[in-house]
């Protein structure tokens, strides 16, 4: 593990050096890392747009025929969400309304009932034997969870405090639908706060992201956490791969 961190953190070092990055490139990058995040982060729960149909419809605002609309609305949500990260990158705090803003706007399309709001109802997941909380534990679990936020982000490494808020996040399962987006997206903010660039989880390793996050359900985090570090030491390799190009 420590071998991996000590790699990210000179990948980040390297990208340091090029600080402050000019304007228009800075620009690019993130336009790069929206597309690539939005299409990643929708393909993990099934969206079926494609890469390139998803720059299509956040760039050209053209529709692709014979795609569901609701997958149209999950990426026209995840990119206004995306656009929030970098706002609330600028503070170093992470408050309940932050979760449930960020979730609110990748979700107010398909319901705005339930956007920026904590489930009422019992949910099921399927393909694993985890029970999330009962609903009216919610409001209670999530006030925990942000109380412990500063302590957590001062005793773990910033990639190992990301992937453990993420896991915490996804195993209350505050919301209706929409967990695993509103766990990327917080993660990569708490990693956006510390100066690392955004993480992607490509959806080929979708089963080993699943088997490692169900792992920590039983109260194992080191093969999740290790995933994490992995995928944010690929990202940071591709931003400065991007930087020097």
């Amino acid at each position: 593990m420590n071998d991996i961190i000590g790699k990210i953190d000179l990948l980040k070092s390297k990208i340091d050096a090029y600080r402050p990055i000019d304007t228009h490139l800075l620009k690019q990058l993130r336009e790069y890392f929206r597309i690539g995040l939005t299409y990643t982060s929708n393909a993990l729960e099934g969206n079926s747009l494609t890469e390139t149909e998803t720059k299509i419809i956040i760039e050209d605002g053209i529709t692709i025929g014979g795609k569901p609309v609701k997958d149209h609305l999950e990426v026209l949500g995840h990119s206004e969400a995306y656009d929030l990260l970098f706002r609330l990158a600028k503070h170093q705090d992470i408050t309940e309304t932050n979760i449930k803003e960020l979730h609110r706007l990748f979700y107010y399309r398909i319901d705005a009932s339930q956007a920026g709001k904590y489930r009422k109802q019992k949910v099921i997941i399927t393909g694993t034997d985890f029970i999330p909380p009962a609903p009216d534990k919610i409001p209670a679990l999530m006030k925990a969870f942000i109380d412990d936020i500063p302590g957590k982000r001062q005793k773990n490494h910033p990639v190992e405090f990301a992937a453990i808020i993420h896991k915490e996040l996804v195993t209350i399962h505050p919301f209706i639908d929409g967990n695993g987006r509103a766990a990327r997206l917080l993660m990569n903010l708490a990693l956006l706060q510390a100066g690392y660039p955004v993480a992607i989880i490509p959806p080929i390793l979708r089963r080993e992201y699943l088997d490692t996050l169900n792992k920590t359900h039983k109260g194992d985090d080191r093969p999740f956490i290790n995933f994490i570090a992995g995928v944010c030491y690929e990202s940071a390799k591709e931003y400065l791969r991007l930087l020097e190009g």
